[in-house]
């Protein structure tokens, strides 16, 4: 897709998403399938390695520059995750989590409205926060057909491959009058 279908296609998202992006104050990625394809590369010494989307890291420092807090929520744990998060500013890294929603719940209900937050999720494991969150969004690699009935969008890119980027763009448009970043 090149960046006026790209662009095209974000200004014909449906209002009714535009809106619920509009309201965003924190936004929660899972890892695995979502910031990476969800490949996991392990050398012959155990260490592990993934492939993060430069474009994705960009979204994320433009987000952050709104004033949106970003945050993950992942089930495996990976030091490279941690190398990630810390390089792009994260402030909370979640990993190794059995319970999305509850650690939302530890670490941001005081903080924010559910409402008030995106969750972008690729698993049945992510059904329970976004079922809650005011923007539920999954990537098009999701590996649960059912995760549509819980979602307000579907990026148009798949997880490791841009789809943080249009979560960050769709932000964008909706907080700065259909500007894309």
């Amino acid at each position: 897709m090149d960046y006026k279908e790209y662009s095209d296609y974000m200004l014909s998202i449906d209002q009714s998403v535009i809106d619920k992006a509009k309201n965003i104050k924190l936004l929660i990625l899972d890892v695995d399938g979502v910031m990476t394809d969800g490949g996991i590369i392990l050398s012959d010494t155990n260490s592990e390695s993934k492939k993060f989307f430069a474009q994705d890291g960009h979204g994320v420092m433009i987000i952050r520059e709104l004033g949106i807090e970003v945050a993950i929520i992942s089930g495996r744990y990976s030091k490279a995750v941690e190398h990630r998060g810390k390089e792009l500013g994260f402030k909370t890294i979640i990993q190794n989590s059995r319970n999305k929603l509850e650690d939302y719940e530890k670490n941001f209900s005081e903080k924010y409205n559910l409402k008030d937050v995106c969750f972008v999720g690729d698993d049945i494991v992510d059904i329970n926060l976004l079922k809650s969150v005011g923007l539920a969004i999954t990537v098009p690699n999701a590996n649960y057909n059912k995760l549509l009935e819980y979602t307000d969008w579907m990026t148009p890119r798949k997880g490791g491959c841009g789809a943080v980027r249009d979560v960050c763009d769709l932000i964008c448009l909706a907080k700065n009058n259909n500007e894309i970043s």
